[in-house]
């Protein structure tokens, strides 16, 4: 019987310090989970604060920065920034709504309230500038040259002489006639076709977004990426024209991330390893800061 006593007398103790070590910890959530404290932004919007849920449109497409899993899930870098604000702003990632956009209805869907923000691998344009307001930026997307694994080439001083392929109506194909001396240009209908201009040997290299190269280097281990960067414009969120409340909880938020280097997370989370040290300098960190080109057109920068 004494040693009954004894036993109840240290379980209680145990519970005890379970309770004060509970009482000591961050604020809970619903179920009892755990959560780290937020820090301190501006007020949310209006909008979102009274429905408690983000409503977010991304891309559904655009591997690996907004697409729908195996799962039927949302995935993607852009995805997760998105939850990164739910957590920031409700202290749950999954207060947050995802809307499928292509590029020519984000916008669209931004301006008819559709979604509070637009994630969507949006370059700086100063013709968007005029309808649509940015977040500072939170990628810092280039140019970069897919190749085949075999490929003599490994910068853009190796083009001379070479087929250079790349998208009608992008901006690398007078970029590629004014600053690529002694190529020769490929011009195809979709990025589709250009990779598989490629693979077919009808070209050389495919000039394009990295963002989208990333995506295809990812699938196809056949292809790799040059070292070259070149036409730095960076991305950055969608905000409705004139709404101030949303621009400074979407920068303030957006600057506590790069601070805590949250960025270089979700690239480790969502490109393949053998490709995060090539593209750890496109997203902001602490000593990592981009700036959009205003008042400068780049395609006619030559490196």
């Amino acid at each position: 019987m004494r040693k009954l006593t004894v036993l109840v007398a240290v379980v209680g103790l145990v519970a005890a310090a379970l309770a004060i070590s509970g009482a000591a910890s961050p604020f809970e959530v619903d179920g009892g989970a755990k959560a780290q404290a937020t820090p301190k932004l501006p007020p949310l919007p209006a909008d979102v604060k009274s429905r408690k849920r983000w409503v977010i449109g991304t891309k559904c497409d655009f591997s690996p920065f907004g697409y729908i899993d195996v799962q039927g899930h949302n995935a993607g870098y852009d995805v997760e920034v998105g939850r990164q604000f739910a957590e920031l702003a409700f202290g749950k990632s999954n207060r947050v709504s995802f809307v499928c956009v292509t590029t020519p209805s984000r916008i669209p869907a931004l301006q008819s309230k559709r979604v509070d923000i637009i994630i969507s691998t949006l370059t700086w344009t100063k013709a968007r500038t005029e309808v649509i307001d940015f977040s500072t930026p939170y990628y810092g997307a280039t140019g970069r040259l897919a190749v085949n694994r075999s490929s003599s080439i490994n910068s853009l001083s190796d083009l001379s002489g070479k087929t250079v392929v790349t998208t009608r109506g992008a901006l690398y194909a007078p970029w590629t006639k004014l600053c690529v001396k002694g190529a020769s240009l490929l011009e195809v209908d979709s990025p589709a076709a250009a990779v598989l201009a490629v693979k077919n040997g009808q070209a050389d290299t495919f000039m394009f977004d990295d963002a989208y190269l990333l995506g295809v280097a990812t699938q196809d281990r056949d292809l790799r990426l040059t070292k070259d960067k070149f036409l730095a414009i960076p991305w950055g969120i969608g905000i409705r024209k004139g709404d101030t409340a949303m621009s400074r909880w979407v920068n303030a938020a957006l600057r506590y991330m790069k601070k805590k280097d949250e960025f270089v997370k979700i690239l480790r989370a969502n490109a393949p390893a053998r490709l995060v040290p090539d593209f750890l300098d496109n997203v902001p960190r602490p000593k990592n800061t981009f700036v959009y080109p205003v008042g400068k057109d780049v395609a006619s920068i030559c490196p």
